[in-house]
């Protein structure tokens, strides 16, 4: 006698335990810890200022034990709440890792990289780019400007929309290309130091028109952005990278992640067009994004894969039939 429990395309045999293919840690938890350790690892390579590493290393730490007890937590005594905060706290890391390389800005004399840089920008923006997009007036300049502002919820808004559809067990799967790409940028700051066109460039090649979201835009900047670099633009990867994520993970919501696609184009304009960024750190910032999926790839696995490990959700997402052979 035993009890089979099955769903579409699922059959469990005899337990609701959670299946041996369960990771402790996830994906996306290895690319923070790994990033963690990397941040007071490249104090040894890299000018800084005194005291950096012992911060970041003491800070790290911190972060990576309470981190680990988390999950040690989840993984003895499993609850909903632990697995919904592991869902979305890799976000959150995320703003931790952009703080902790905001703090390798040294004082630099010359603009020697943003200086081969504007030439590309201005070759683009000078002959015809900007007009086009000014050719309706304030109309497109505001939407690139809106498109920009909303970068920092695209990654959190496409995490809720697969819960929304039932697929909470593809976050790791959607988080680890999100994370690999925006932490690949960021790790790569010290290494390029430079400072948005904005600023180096004062004054110049600036759009025609002025709205309310471009100065929301330029006062989040200012109150809350990081001189060490800009190359590559995170903010580009981000875009794309959520909307390659978003894809391979739920295909079937093609409107979604076509609009997600059309968001990154948006936003990757904006980062030029408003000065935010070079043109070589918007490509650069894409064929990151592009380049994750090949060399890491996000795969949907089969659904005994991703089954969530307690018997509640179990009943939750799917309709069970049990019978008794």
């Amino acid at each position: 006698m035993q009890t089979v429990l099955s769903a579409p395309d699922l059959t469990l045999v005899g337990s609701r335990t959670a299946p041996a293919s369960v990771k402790v840690v996830r994906s996306a938890e290895w690319i923070i810890f790994a990033f963690l350790l990397y941040a007071p690892a490249l104090t040894f390579f890299v000018p800084t200022t005194a005291g950096l590493r012992t911060r970041l290393a003491s800070l790290n730490l911190v972060v990576i034990l309470s981190y680990a007890s988390l999950v040690c937590l989840d993984s003895t005594k499993p609850r909903l709440m632990l697995e919904v905060i592991r869902d979305w706290l890799p976000l959150g890391m995320v703003l931790l890792a952009y703080r902790e390389m905001g703090w390798f800005a040294v004082p630099r004399q010359a603009a020697l990289l943003e200086s081969r840089w504007i030439v590309w920008d201005r070759l683009v923006l000078g002959h015809g780019g900007r007009a086009i997009i000014e050719s309706l007036g304030p109309v497109v300049p505001s939407a690139l400007e809106i498109a920009y502002a909303l970068v920092y919820v695209l990654p959190p808004f496409a995490l809720a929309v697969l819960n929304l559809y039932g697929q909470r067990e593809m976050a790791d799967r959607f988080l680890t290309g999100v994370l690999l790409s925006v932490l690949l940028c960021y790790s790569q700051f010290p290494f390029w130091p430079s400072e948005p066109p904005r600023i180096v460039f004062a004054g110049l090649d600036l759009p025609s028109y002025s709205s309310v979201f471009r100065r929301f835009n330029l006062w989040m900047l200012g109150e809350y952005g990081i001189h060490t670099g800009v190359f590559p633009s995170a903010h580009v990867a981000g875009a794309f990278s959520t909307a390659f994520g978003f894809r391979i993970v739920m295909p079937e919501g093609k409107r979604i992640y076509r609009s997600l696609f059309a968001m990154a184009v948006l936003i990757g304009i904006a980062t030029v067009y408003g000065r935010y960024h070079y043109l070589a750190d918007a490509i650069c910032g894409a064929l990151i994004a592009c380049i994750v999926p090949v060399l890491a790839p996000v795969r949907r696995t089969n659904a005994t894969a991703a089954i969530p490990r307690h018997s509640s959700l179990l009943i939750a997402e799917a309709d069970w039939h049990v019978a008794e052979s």
